[in-house]
């Protein structure tokens, strides 16, 4: 999943201009959508990346645009900013937002195919690759909705057919369990898609091969809690939860510096 991987250095500093910021918990300031943090430096580094929690800016380091930031850059608009040519900017934004969602929908079917292969999902997995090589014309007019709802019976069924030898699983898909205490609860293999776990304390919670795809990870405990093969889990989650070196996870995704 490398191309999957955010690349800073190869962006033009996307996530700090195409979205809007609201003043709050997660950011310490309002800013419109199109127009660049202040932090934002002149090489689209940002200027309080080490001290960013500190200054009030902890959505910042949660977010992830898995890989969409210098693809956009790179290959959708060859290198060439939205500083170089101002005439592309409004679309270049547009542009970002359709990506990020298409390497997303990328992260759920790479590791589908990877874990449970299938021709199907195969198909699907090159057909939002190809999409992501398009034009911004062809980009814009992508029906990502659409798109989700063909994925999503395939994926749904690569959950089945991995959990399905777990005995007790669990279906709390969708479930409302904020500040939910789940401490050290048995969730090994439960479907947890699209629950709302903000602030719920799992902390040594056994989530193996737990459905996580969509469930709202801020700020729930998961310290010491055993994520080992926790199906669909991306890096955004892992990093909106409150972790520690005991907190176990699936390869491929890394310790969140702030834990």
């Amino acid at each position: 999943m490398s191309t999957l991987r955010a690349d800073c250095g190869s962006c033009f500093g996307l996530c700090c201009v195409a979205p809007a910021f609201a003043r709050s918990a997660d950011f310490a300031i309002d800013k419109p959508a199109g127009r660049p943090c202040p932090n934002l430096l002149a090489d689209f580094r940002c200027g309080t990346h080490e001290t960013l929690r500190q200054q009030g800016f902890p959505g910042c380091t949660v977010f992830d645009c898995l890989g969409a930031g210098q693809k956009v850059a790179q290959v959708t608009y060859g290198g060439v900013s939205w500083r170089d040519a101002p005439d592309t900017a409004t679309e270049m934004f547009d542009v970002f937002a359709v990506m990020r969602q298409l390497h997303e929908i990328l992260w759920y079917l790479t590791e589908a195919s990877a874990k449970a292969p299938a021709d199907d999902v195969a198909a699907a997995l090159r057909d939002v690759e190809d999409r992501t090589h398009g034009d911004p014309r062809s980009l814009l007019a992508t029906d990502v909705d659409a798109l989700r709802h063909h994925v999503r019976p395939l994926l749904a069924r690569t959950s089945e057919s991995l959990r399905a030898g777990i005995r007790g699983k669990r279906d709390h898909r969708g479930a409302d369990l904020i500040g939910a205490k789940l401490r050290r609860a048995a969730l090994r293999g439960a479907n947890l898609r699209g629950a709302y776990l903000i602030g719920a304390d799992l902390s040594g919670a056994d989530l193996r091969e737990a459905d996580l795809l969509g469930a709202d990870l801020r700020d729930a405990n998961v310290r010491g809690a055993d994520l080992t093969g926790a199906l669909f889990l991306t890096q955004f989650q892992l990093a909106a939860a409150q972790g520690d070196g005991a907190t176990r996870f699936p390869a491929g995704l890394t310790r969140p510096t702030h834990w």
